[in-house]
């Protein structure tokens, strides 16, 4: 059987997806780079891992696997709907927040519909409305790398059935404030569903000015669900628990009637559980991941070499032109043993997005920047 056999049974819309990015492992980069010290910045992980909470909580797991896990998630959606001002019924769980965003594609797209989203953006909000035939409409940044809120209000009153409103921006880390997150509501069509994607709130929240979206959103009369996940400040990555907190228990119904059975297993529900009940461990991470992430931005800028600059960040990581292409500096970082993330849509081929990690990463991974930057320069013919 050939692979043109294979892409004649595909649907149409499959064919020109794009796979997703996730970026290179440490294995892959020792083996090919013989890096033997690896800085992992490209997946903005927390750093600071997990809480001790969440280790006491799967001791002894082992014995217990032979079991299903509770299939809704029951004491896990309690719990985030108690801290949350929500009902249980109003909230959904998933492998990731992506899960859920696959799960709202799959329920509410057909071919035709127009989905709002920024670019640059997660990847996932155009692969999964692309996969379900859907039709793109997409903003762009204004020249600062903010989000262009004319723009927004324009497109959004032209009802498209879902609008991905990522607060702050995933690469680039700018963030709609309150007064402006109030005039995208305003905007707004009653039918149009707000997918407002907060990946990365338990960060964006000590900024000043960052809007509490569950307040704004719990007395609007229109479809929404609010987006959060385990992966970042809570530091579960490797066990995949997302959660969304919806308008309705009616849309989180009908998310049911997509996803897959158990879609979030029992480790993960109750490392989520566990990690959810020792809040303080969260809140001093992110607060000093905040802190690093505003010392390498003042490191940065002291050196500052043409063409260079960093967007305006409320997340765990900096987007940075580097006035020059990524694939060359990208690729001496990974000498280096420093794994970031080099933009590859068209327009941002000069841009890394680098996740905050311990200072010691921030480090050699300033550091290189440094040494590479003044090493392709002094190369360059005179």
């Amino acid at each position: 059987m050939t692979a043109s056999t294979i892409h004649d049974l595909a649907r149409p819309q499959v064919m020109p997806l794009p796979p997703y990015n996730a970026g290179l492992s440490s294995e892959l980069v020792r083996s090919r780079y013989g890096a033997t010290e690896i800085s992992r910045l490209a997946s903005n992980e927390n750093p600071f891992g997990a809480s001790p909470a969440v280790a006491e909580a799967l001791t002894g797991l082992a014995q217990r696997l032979h079991n299903y896990p509770d299939a809704g998630g029951s004491a896990l959606r309690r719990a985030i709907a108690m801290r949350c001002g929500a009902e249980p019924g109003q909230v959904v769980i998933g492998n990731g927040s992506e899960d859920i965003l696959q799960m709202l594609c799959l329920a509410l797209l057909s071919p035709g519909d127009r989905v709002l989203v920024q670019r640059p953006g997660f990847g996932l909000h155009e692969i999964f409305p692309r996969m379900m035939g859907a039709e793109l409409d997409v903003l762009g940044l204004t020249p600062a790398l903010e989000f262009d809120l004319d723009a927004w209000c324009e497109a959004l009153a032209r009802a498209p059935k879902i609008a991905f409103i990522a607060n702050p921006s995933n690469p680039v880390g700018c963030m709609f404030d309150a007064a402006a997150f109030q005039r995208l509501l305003a905007a707004t069509p009653a039918g149009t569903l707000l997918v407002i994607d907060e990946a990365y709130y338990e960060y964006a929240r000590l900024a000043p000015g960052f809007p509490d979206a569950l307040a704004a959103l719990r007395d609007q009369r229109r479809p929404w669900i609010v987006l959060r996940t385990f992966s970042k400040g809570w530091g579960l990555a490797g066990l995949r628990v997302g959660y969304g907190i919806a308008s309705d228990a009616a849309l989180v119904q009908l998310l049911d009637r997509v996803r897959t059975p158990f879609n979030v297993n029992q480790p993960a529900q109750e490392a989520a559980l566990a990690a959810w009940g020792d809040e303080a461990f969260m809140a001093r991470a992110t607060a000093q991941t905040v802190q690093f992430r505003q010392a390498m931005v003042a490191r940065l800028n002291e050196v500052a070499w043409p063409g260079l600059r960093i967007a305006p960040s409320a997340a765990n990581f900096l987007f940075i032109d580097l006035g020059r292409p990524n694939g060359p500096v990208n690729e001496a970082l990974l000498a280096h043993g420093i794994i970031v993330k080099p933009w590859k849509e068209a327009g941002f081929e000069n841009f890394i997005r680098v996740s905050v990690g311990l200072p010691e990463d921030n480090d050699r991974f300033l550091r290189a920047l440094r040494e590479i930057v003044s090493q392709q320069d002094a190369d360059k013919p005179r």
